[in-house]
């Protein structure tokens, strides 16, 4: 049998969706409160990670393949590059916050008040949360070549 005890992989399952969806509000509410996209996609990571200790790395692999992790690792690098370049061409200046100047003056402390921050931290929590869990499920796939204990 893969993973732990029915207990622990009863309240893993619960628990799961309560730290996905904690890390989506830590993100995308991360320029009001204390937060942002890195805290919020290390949070995201660490609900796969309790799924992996809890049924093993061939039960996360199912629902989150490796490549489909590289591909959000990518996307992730590549929004935030989209983002800071086009700061650089529609306000002059790097990393400028072109969507509050320009386009949406909002009233302050509101979730749209922020222009190009929210976008910015959603692009950091996908590339953190992606890179983390790769990082961290390959550590679990090479855990055969040093003859340790396969999660």
């Amino acid at each position: 049998m893969k993973g732990m005890t029915v207990i622990v992989k009863t309240i893993a399952s619960w628990v799961k969706i309560l730290i996905f969806v904690f890390g989506i509000y830590i993100i995308l509410f991360g320029h009001l409160t204390p937060g942002g996209g890195f805290a919020g996609g290390v949070i995201l990571a660490s609900s796969y990670v309790l799924l992996m200790l809890a049924f093993g790395r061939g039960f996360v692999e199912e629902n989150l393949p490796s490549a489909v992790a590289s591909k959000l690792d990518c996307l992730g690098a590549f929004l935030f590059a989209m983002i800071a370049t086009l700061g650089l061409a529609f306000g002059g200046s790097f990393f400028i916050n072109f969507v509050y100047q320009k386009f949406l003056p909002g009233e302050p402390l509101h979730l749209i008040s922020a222009g190009t921050i929210p976008l910015s931290n959603i692009a950091i929590g996908l590339k953190v949360g992606a890179s983390l869990f790769l990082v961290i499920f390959s550590l679990s796939v090479f855990c055969k070549d040093f003859r340790c204990k396969e999660i």
